[in-house]
């Protein structure tokens, strides 16, 4: 059974499901979500980048193969991609590689890490025999340098939420399809002073896993690219949200009904990775990085190529880098060896 709040009982609490900590219900909704929703495409709940136009996959391929000579050429190097949804980001900078640095692509060896078995027969299908292993979590991931790419995975992991209340902080529970506040328990360090009512949303999951990234990067070389979506600076706000047949929907609805995230928060990821040994490259807009890996003109060779699809390439590239649409929300973030350069995307301006 979820744990209750501190203080709080079966008795206190109306009919129904005990109250249950936000970052556990959402855990538990992604897990029924992910099992049984079509969540990508037109018939889904969304649409991301690389369903958008395989521009989008074939320049984080690009890039990979210049973070790879930067590191030497290692034989073998893990291109692992963290919740690679139907495989299509993975499909397209396979593609890219073998056709453009085919030596790069000879060295891959692909691991997936995602949990969702139906999820992992699309990205089979998808992606047959190229993919070497899946795991569940990244400390399955075998030895030796890699690189990582997780395009909105961070956005989807669970978050904690509290609130100011009478100078004190309390935490959300979810009970019945709604809030339910309590004393915080074994509570992360939260910013004072506090203005009452201010929320402050702690992601522990994101920043595990960043930190593990990081340590491990620094020990055995490489680079991991996060594009997601969130403010380049730490602060207060609610960014919890669902989505379900591409409009919006009621987060604490039932488990599973509805994709559910929150914003990422870049800066204390950051300090993570930094602190377990990493170098940080960013954050900067997504529609600034993606425009320097040249994500218009591949989309313009597309469009000459496809006339009949052109519209769809330009179109994808004009929402995935302008301001209005994904440019300025998402961001561009690069954990790496201590070694290696500055990465294409990621230069002075």
């Amino acid at each position: 059974m979820p744990d209750a709040p501190a203080g709080m009982t079966p008795d206190d609490a109306p009919a129904g499901a005990m109250p249950e900590r936000l970052d556990r219900f959402m855990a538990r909704a992604a897990a029924a979500y992910y099992a049984r929703r079509q969540a990508f495409g037109a018939s889904g709940d969304f649409i991301t980048a690389p369903e958008m136009t395989q521009a989008f996959g074939e320049c984080l391929g690009l890039w990979a193969a210049i973070a790879w000579q930067a590191m030497g050429k290692p034989d073998p190097l893990l291109l692992v991609e963290l919740g690679p949804g139907r495989g299509t980001l993975m499909a397209d900078a396979l593609r890219s590689l073998a056709e453009m640095v085919p030596e790069c692509r000879a060295a891959l060896r692909v691991h997936l890490v995602e949990t969702s078995p139906r999820l992992r027969a699309l990205q089979a299908e998808r992606l047959g025999p190229a993919v070497a292993a899946w795991h569940d979590d990244i400390t399955t991931l075998p030895p030796g340098p890699a690189i990582v790419i997780g395009n909105e995975f961070l956005d989807a992991l669970p978050i904690r939420q509290f609130i100011r209340r009478d100078g004190n902080w309390l935490e959300r529970f979810v009970q019945a399809g709604a809030f339910v506040e309590a004393p915080a328990i074994d509570a992360p360090p939260l910013p004072e002073p506090a203005e009452d009512g201010a929320t402050q949303e702690v992601n522990e999951a994101a920043r595990a896993v960043t930190a593990a990234l990081a340590a491990r990067l620094a020990s055995q070389g490489g680079a991991a690219l996060f594009l997601d979506y969130g403010p380049a600076e730490s602060g207060f706000g609610d960014s919890l949200q669902a989505m379900a047949a591409h409009g919006v929907a009621d987060p604490l609805g039932p488990a599973g009904t509805a994709d559910i995230t929150a914003h990422v928060d870049f800066a204390a990821l950051a300090t993570a990775a930094r602190a377990a040994g990493a170098t940080v490259q960013g954050p900067l807009p997504q529609g600034v990085f993606l425009g320097r890996l040249g994500l218009f003109s591949r989309a313009a060779i597309l469009a000459r190529l496809d006339p009949r699809g052109a519209t769809r390439h330009l179109a994808a590239a004009q929402r995935l880098t302008a301001p209005e649409h994904m440019g300025r929300l998402f961001k561009a973030l690069c954990l790496c060896h201590p070694s290696l350069p500055t990465l294409p995307g990621f230069e002075e301006s």
